[in-house]
Formats: C-alpha cells, structure tokens, sequence
C-alpha cells in the first residue's frame, strides 16, 4: 500500500477554524461593524490629525474582519438548501461584503454607510437564526 493513501483523509470537512467545532454566529461581524459605526463618528467629531489617522488605520482592520466573519458564514456555515429557501442570501451577502469593503465602510468615514452595512448584517442575522430553528 502506498503511504500517501494510508494518509489520504477520508472525510473532508471545513468549518470557520482549523477544528470543525460547528460554531457561527453573524454577531462577530455586527460586533466589528458596530465598532466601524463608532470610529466613523468620532473621526467626524475630531480635529486631531494623528486621531483620525488612528481612527482610519483601525476602522480599515475592522472593515477586513466584517468581510472575514460575513465570509466564513457565507462560505462555511450556509448550504445549498439554505440558499434554495431565502434566494435573496447571496445578494445579502455580496452587498454586505462590499459594504464593507473599499466601496463602502473601509472607504468611507460616514457613519451612515456603517448603518448600512449594519442592517445588511442584521438581515442576514434574521436569516441565520431562523435556520438554526429549522
């Protein structure tokens, strides 16, 4: 027999982490967001240039974590019949990662797109907990 066969896995899973422990919850992401709401509008209330330097290089980190925890639930928590069942959810998802993204909360300081991104993530949210009922 050959090693790599003796070594070959042979289930194959995948979760948000290197163990597949089952745990997602979108308020990973709401919480970075809520984070990216408030940054936003205390770089608005300031006039200290090293602050809102600060404040954008932070708001910049947080935008990158949304996308990754907006991702692994995308990518590692949703199945085909959860898509089938709530059609919309990719729609959600892409306009909730660009939301994020450059296009929107890592681009911007306005506290409203953060409101935005907020509610994207709260409907996705809705759609995750009534599929944990299911």
């Amino acid at each position: 027999m050959r090693l790599s066969r003796l070594f070959t896995p042979r289930t194959v899973a995948s979760a948000h982490c290197d163990l597949p422990c089952g745990v997602y919850d979108p308020a990973q992401a709401r919480i970075e967001a809520e984070s990216i709401k408030a940054i936003c509008e205390k770089y608005q209330a300031s006039d200290d240039p090293e602050f809102r330097t600060r404040s954008l290089i932070i708001k910049e980190q947080r935008a990158e974590l949304v996308k990754h925890h907006l991702w692994v639930l995308w990518t590692d928590y949703f199945k085909a019949p959860h898509f089938e069942a709530y059609p919309h959810l990719h729609r959600l998802f892409n306009e909730a990662t660009k939301l994020a993204g450059t296009g929107g909360a890592k681009g911007s300081a306005d506290p409203a797109v953060a409101d935005q991104l907020l509610a994207r993530i709260e409907e996705i949210s809705t759609i995750f907990w009534e599929t944990k009922k299911q």
